[in-house]
């Protein structure tokens, strides 16, 4: 249960946690992230302090709305703080598994959230950022963003709500993204509804301005769109994955991950052939474990409710440490920087769909 104090105390808080801003104005509760030299990953504390901060404010009747953002000019957040998981893993402690629970307890409770929340998703926004960003009711991207799920990268799989929001893209465009880890620029943030507003990263002190002088009526998230549509756009032309759309649904419809990497290589769709093949070169040198779990987990999230989708990840993040190959991968890219992971197996050939499907086993759609 997450503890109900006033907006005072939890300032106090925060004095002593500066890597979350706090800060009310003009009725807008404004929260931001504050690791800007870390790209703003999110730390466990971070999740606590933010988890704190809604609470009090989703209590508080002068509080109308608010604001997320990263400090910085180059990310929002670029995930979670992976490194103190490993450590936390290799010294037998228990922070990679609280972590994930009280971090998905917060992002579905943006999800939920009973006043308007509006993201600024300028930068970088990977992983557990997009986390907290997809519950939001306004998401605004700039040329600036950077939107990925890249978790596949370091054999892990893309969580944080990531089986409900991937899943519910149209066509096979969320099992492209997640099984892949491909970084997408704002027109395609747009195309995919992955966001719904387009800023110039100039107009954003503008748009600071506009809050902080807000006529506020008894419609609070009206009152925000009209804001923004003074300001942005819903659409951008020229969206990259509008033109792969074809391919992307012939391919990531197949199977399994061995048989889209197969027919990248070896199917020509129109002129999608200088993707398709960078596309498998990709996918081979991703985690051939964490690509087939995240093509399962997500063409399951597609049947389950938000809350089922978390409880499913959760099911999965306690065996990964142990039984998936997240620990290597931090190790590979992060930890020694050999960027030569052993995948466990190593190939896409060496898959099991017996091994896959064990980590689903005891899976149910109580979340049990």
């Amino acid at each position: 249960m997450t503890a109900q104090v006033s907006s005072q105390a939890t300032r106090d808080i925060d004095s002593t946690c500066n890597e979350v801003l706090v800060e009310v104005r003009n009725h807008i509760g404004h929260l931001t992230l504050n690791r800007p030299a870390g790209l703003n990953a999110i730390t466990l504390q971070m999740v606590r302090t933010l988890q704190q901060q809604l609470d009090a404010w989703a209590q508080d009747p002068q509080v109308h709305a608010v604001v997320l953002r990263g400090a910085g000019e180059k990310a929002f957040c670029a995930g979670g703080d992976i490194r103190s998981l490993y450590d936390s893993f290799k010294n037998g402690q228990t922070l990679h598994q609280d972590f994930f629970v009280e971090e998905y307890a917060l992002d579905l409770a943006i999800h939920h959230y009973r006043k308007p929340v509006l993201a600024l998703m300028d930068g970088f926004v990977l992983g557990g950022g997009m986390g907290l960003v997809q519950g939001a009711d306004l998401r605004v991207v700039t040329e600036r963003s950077r939107l990925a799920m890249p978790e596949v990268a370091i054999g892990y799989f893309p969580d944080v709500g990531g089986s409900y929001f991937l899943s519910r893209i149209p066509g096979e465009l969320g099992l492209y993204l997640g099984v892949s880890g491909v970084q997408i620029r704002a027109a395609d943030a747009l195309y995919c509804g992955l966001a719904d507003w387009h800023l110039d990263s100039d107009r954003l002190g503008l748009l600071d301005q506009r809050l902080d002088h807000l006529q506020w009526s008894d419609m609070p998230l009206k009152d925000l769109q009209g804001v923004l549509a003074k300001l942005g756009v819903q659409q951008l032309p020229d969206a990259p994955l509008a033109a792969l759309r074809p391919a992307i649904d012939h391919y990531f419809a197949l199977p399994d991950v061995p048989s889209i990497v197969e027919q990248l290589r070896e199917v020509s769709l129109g002129d999608s052939r200088e993707w398709a093949h960078a596309t498998a070169d990709l996918l081979e040198s991703r985690s051939p474990l964490a690509m087939a779990v995240t093509l399962e987990m997500l063409r399951r999230g597609r049947q389950l409710s938000l809350e089922h989708c978390f409880a499913l990840e959760l099911h999965l993040d306690r065996q990964w440490f142990e039984r998936g190959d997240l620990i290597e991968g931090v190790r590979a890219l992060l930890i020694d920087k050999d960027k030569t992971p052993r995948w466990n197996p190593p190939t896409l050939q060496a898959l099991d769909a017996g091994h896959v499907a064990s980590f689903f086993s005891g899976f149910d759609t109580s979340g049990s």
